[in-house]
């Protein structure tokens, strides 16, 4: 399909740049894919009555890490200043990262990250890495001098939270962004960005949900900074996902299974979370226990075999994420939808306001070719 397909225009103060307050305070739009869409205007509280009991909701359990760094390279007499946003990690020591200017650096040049104060120094202020191998496509990938635990505790006392590009555009990061982009239930420390479906919830909603009998499950997804990347291709075929890591345990998978098999629904909150379990769907019954990478890319006509419904944000024009709620509840469907929520101010993206989506009837893989 044409990227361009994807495309609509959103006023620039429809974007959100801080939460609602309390989380659960959002609005939600509920979108019940007909011949004649079916749009019913309601808020994340009340989520639960939407739900029967007996279905499941799958949370990504993901944890933000401060992954923006910011550094200088020197090579002899010549400084430069750099920024690298961690993506990916491939070992103890390393990461690959998006750096920008990456013209500025060669494999084998040296970077120390954070501030290079005597004072700061001595508190552990810096970070110093070599560039060990650089990609045609400007990726960086970064030793560092120290592993593990201690890498860990140097990443959070020099980076920052990488706020979105159209947050961070309009204002800078603060220490209540360190908070408001976290979910409450996070545990596993790996994202460069935050499963912003989950941003909504509170303990006040799950004791809401625990009520009406809704189980709840969690998967790993650590969200890569390629989810901020604009598609550049024209056509959908051409677009390359960068990989994430993920992981769902062989318990969650059976936990699942025996939610559809009872005639109940699986609730993926957030399009991680989607991702991560359609990448895991696999042989009769649609899904298996899973741990590795994934780049999954999900446009219309891919026929979903391991959720029933998604609870999501509002995402940006011609982006990937898009192109997943179109290919989930119908394009025609999804651009009326955003023009509903343009039309009566529902706030957009990571701070935003939430949509709950339910499939098309072409989208969901039959029981035939489940089980194949």
């Amino acid at each position: 399909m044409r990227v361009d397909d994807f495309d609509f225009e959103l006023p620039q103060e429809r974007i959100a740049l801080r939460p609602a307050r309390p989380r659960d305070a959002a609005r939600m739009l509920v979108v019940r894919p007909q011949s004649d869409p079916e749009l019913q205007d309601a808020g994340v509280l009340d989520l639960p009555m939407l739900l029967e009991p007996g279905d499941a909701l799958v949370f990504n359990d993901t944890k933000v890490i401060p992954a923006q760094l910011e550094g200088t390279r020197t090579r002899g007499d010549a400084v430069a200043q750099i920024g690298a946003t961690l993506h990916l990690r491939a070992g103890a020591d390393r990461w690959w990262a998006f750096v920008r200017p990456a013209k500025k650096l060669a494999v084998g040049d040296r970077v120390r990250f954070g501030t290079t104060s005597e004072a700061r120094a001595c508190l552990g202020g810096v970070l110093d890495a070599t560039v060990a191998e650089k990609k045609d496509t400007g990726e960086i990938l970064f030793v560092f001098d120290l592993s593990g635990p201690d890498l860990d505790a140097a990443i959070h006392g020099v980076g920052h939270i990488p706020l979105p590009p159209y947050i961070a555009a309009k204002r800078g990061e603060d220490e209540q962004d360190r908070t408001d982009y976290q979910t409450i239930y996070a545990e596993k420390e790996g994202a460069v960005a935050a499963p912003t479906a989950g941003l909504h919830f509170t303990e006040r909603l799950f004791a809401a949900l625990d009520a009406r009998g809704i189980e709840r499950h969690t998967v790993t997804l650590h969200v890569g900074a390629g989810t901020f990347l604009p598609v550049k291709a024209d056509d959908t075929r051409d677009h390359v996902m960068h990989a994430e890591w993920g992981q769902i345990s062989p318990e969650t998978a059976a936990r699942l299974q025996a939610v559809r098999a009872r005639g109940n629904k699986v609730v993926a909150v957030g399009t991680t979370s989607l991702r991560i379990l359609e990448s895991a769907a696999q042989g009769p019954g649609g899904l298996a226990a899973f741990a590795g990478e994934t780049r999954i890319f999900i446009t219309p006509g891919y026929r979903f075999r391991a959720i029933d419904a998604l609870m999501t944000n509002f995402h940006l024009p011609r982006s990937t994420l898009f192109m997943l709620v179109s290919a989930l509840s119908g394009l025609d469907t999804m651009r009326a939808a955003y023009a509903h929520a343009i039309e009566t101010g529902y706030r957009f993206y990571s701070y935003g306001d939430s949509s709950l989506l339910f499939p098309s009837a072409s989208s969901i893989a039959s029981q035939d070719e489940l089980s194949r």
